[in-house]
């Protein structure tokens, strides 16, 4: 089976996935446990027995089409005025492109499951809080120190794969699929402007963007394009609505994960002050690997992006972020309960321990309790571009990528100028992404070149 785990560990989630969705499994998972896994056979009919389940909880209408979508959602400002001259809005755009670094980079280090899942003694957020005090940099006022007395007093280990990102050794953003989503984004934004579909997406990410750069849903959907595709295939087939479905959905468990959320911020810059494109260009990217609330994940943290190069209020981008996405659905749900967790919470630890107790049954990397973190995190920040961003990451769950959407999120409001030296200065203006033309490449220049696109775009919507 191609991609990171077995076709029987792939079954292990599609059963939870499916569970999550209101359908009855009743059963599968004991017929799982009695099939060993060299017995593929045995396992694809039970995949297809899952395929197959009836649904038993109607709570939610979900759909995944747009149309469907908007005629869900609630009222909202589809659009704001921006008044900022251009000094003070490219101010912005580097602000949200190195509020996006300075994130990822604070919680790359701690993307490992004692801080992610939390281990046997402490909920993932402690352990981080348990790192940083331990390494006598609590509060968290600049990035991850590589060694803290609760490696030796609790066990706790930091992933081993990020160490470029640790205090004493960064130098760079370094490579981060948080990063490679961005510039991607960017990318096909200047190559394409708004004449894209899901078609031209997965064309782009097999010329662009390497197979071994991608996880979870993001490898399902990359190893099912190629399946139904030749690389030389450059016009889009009659029956690709047919296609796309099962592109996005066939052995892939993980399509409510966080991957598309974590893939929208240049939509989002190129549609500053307009969150119902940023939700539409969101939309585009998200549905070729994800559905339902994977997709207004996407969607919803978007539009707040895209608002927040106007809108300083917290609460207000929240609501405009819900205004994107169906009324009625498990995603909206839970960030209204975060966002009274975040209103009622007297401080950090309060909050972060809150909202784990109520959103810790997701994996932890669904796209519903990490969102619910992020805007737990910009409503407790309340402006502050440090509380926001350490609040995020010491949340635990997926830490880099939730301390890359509130960074950027912060960042597009508060600008660069606003975000304190001790965090830019390590990152010398530099990233490097694995994507070609941006390996390495300026931060500054990728916020000028998305500036750029957003005058573009702005131009052809307004046209």
């Amino acid at each position: 089976m191609a991609g990171w785990v077995s076709l029987r560990e792939l079954l292990k989630y599609e059963i939870i996935q499916k569970k999550e969705e209101g359908y009855d499994v009743t059963g599968i998972e004991e017929k799982l446990m009695n099939t060993c896994e060299e017995n593929e056979q045995d396992l694809m009919k039970i995949y297809d027995e899952l395929k197959n389940a009836k649904k038993i909880d109607n709570s939610f209408f979900e759909p995944s089409d747009i149309e469907t979508i908007k005629s869900l959602r609630p009222n909202g400002p589809r659009r704001l005025e921006i008044l900022d001259d251009d000094g003070s809005l490219k101010n912005k755009f580097y602000g949200a492109w190195l509020g996006r670094c300075v994130g990822c980079a604070l919680g790359k280090p701690l993307e490992a499951m004692d801080f992610m899942e939390g281990n046997s003694k402490n909920p993932g957020w402690k352990n981080v809080m348990l790192w940083f005090k331990g390494a006598d940099a609590w509060p968290i006022k600049g990035y991850t120190p590589s060694y803290s007395k609760a490696q030796d007093e609790y066990g706790l280990k930091l992933a081993i794969w990020n160490k470029l990102s640790l205090r004493e050794n960064i130098k760079f953003m370094e490579t981060d699929d948080d990063i490679r989503y961005t510039v991607l984004g960017l990318s096909l934004l200047e190559e394409k402007g708004l004449n894209w579909d899901t078609w031209d997406l997965g064309k782009y990410w097999h010329r662009k963007l390497p197979y071994g750069s991608v996880c979870t849903a993001e490898t399902q959907a990359y190893y099912n394009f190629c399946s139904v595709t030749s690389y030389l295939e450059w016009e889009k087939p009659a029956d690709w609505q047919k296609k796309i479905e099962w592109v996005r959905t066939h052995l892939n468990p993980y399509r409510e994960w966080i991957g598309a959320q974590i893939r929208v911020d240049a939509y989002a810059y190129a549609a500053a002050g307009n969150p119902e494109l940023a939700a539409e260009l969101a939309w585009r990217d998200a549905s070729f690997s994800h559905v339902k609330n994977g997709i207004y994940g996407a969607m919803f943290i978007s539009a707040i992006i895209a608002a927040a190069f106007v809108e300083k209020d917290p609460i207000k981008l929240v609501e405009i972020g819900l205004s994107e996405i169906p009324n009625d659905c498990r995603l909206s749900r839970d960030i209204k309960k975060a966002m009274q967790i975040a209103q009622k919470a007297k401080d950090q630890e309060e909050l972060v321990s809150s909202i784990w107790d109520n959103f810790n049954h997701y994996h932890c990397v669904h796209t519903i309790n990490n969102a619910a973190l992020c805007v737990a995190a910009i409503i407790f920040g309340d402006g502050d571009f440090e509380k926001a961003v350490t609040t995020a990451v010491l949340g635990g769950w997926d830490t880099d990528c939730n301390g890359a959407t509130v960074g950027s999120i912060m960042g597009a409001m508060v600008g660069a100028s606003n975000i304190p030296e001790y965090w830019i200065s390590p990152l010398n203006d530099t990233l490097y992404s694995e994507i070609p033309g941006f390996h390495p490449i300026k931060i500054s220049e990728c916020a000028e070149r998305s500036y750029n696109v957003y005058k573009k775009l702005n131009n052809e919507v307004n046209y």
